[in-house]
């Protein structure tokens, strides 16, 4: 009798702790997915101030047409998605062609002076600051899930389950320009 109890513990035991860990699992891959969210709302909020951009500096830069029409390539083939790895590259090539166009915007005095120009700079920058914000977040949500993950014995229970590791939002190796600040100029 004393026999079942013991043996009735370790199982209550055990599937206590299949149960935690599950949970966990489940858990993080909640947040991860929640972390993406809030980095989609920052690109969406981005991919709608662009065109406004666009508008605003097409009269100043009649003589700057390619660097405006690939701004718009990059704005369409980022918000085209795919995996996380292209999402990363197809941002990180939108955050260059936007950097072109501020850079650009130096030569235009007349364009600097414009206050809808003026407004849309800043718009981007402050965007471009929480898509930053909620790269880390996601980056480190993404961090604490995929350690988990790898670790014995928690491990077990997520092959077991089919929890996979999941991607870091980052930077392409050679993504220099991308590595660079926004230049953001309000004089």
């Amino acid at each position: 009798m004393e026999i079942t109890y013991i043996i009735l513990a370790v199982a209550v035991v055990v599937v206590g702790w299949l149960v935690f860990t599950f949970n966990s699992l489940v858990l993080g891959r909640n947040r991860a997915k929640e972390a993406w969210a809030d980095i989609d709302v920052q690109l969406k909020r981005r991919y709608d101030l662009i065109p406004n951009l666009i508008e605003a500096v097409k009269g100043y830069m009649q003589h700057e047409q390619e660097t405006l029409t690939k701004v718009t390539e990059m704005r369409t083939l980022a918000m085209q998605g795919g995996s996380m790895a292209d999402r990363a590259e197809h941002e990180n090539m939108l955050t260059g062609a936007l950097k072109s166009v501020f850079a650009l915007s130096e030569n235009y005095p007349d364009l600097k002076a414009n206050e809808n120009f003026t407004e849309l700079q800043r718009e981007l920058s402050d965007t471009e600051n929480k898509i930053q914000a909620a790269r880390r977040f996601y980056n480190s949500v993404v961090r604490d899930f995929n350690t988990k993950i790898e670790q014995v014995p928690t491990n077990l229970v997520a092959g077991v389950f089919g929890f996979k590791i999941r991607d870091f939002f980052e930077l392409a190796e050679g993504e220099e320009a991308a590595r660079e600040p926004v230049k953001v100029d309000f004089k």
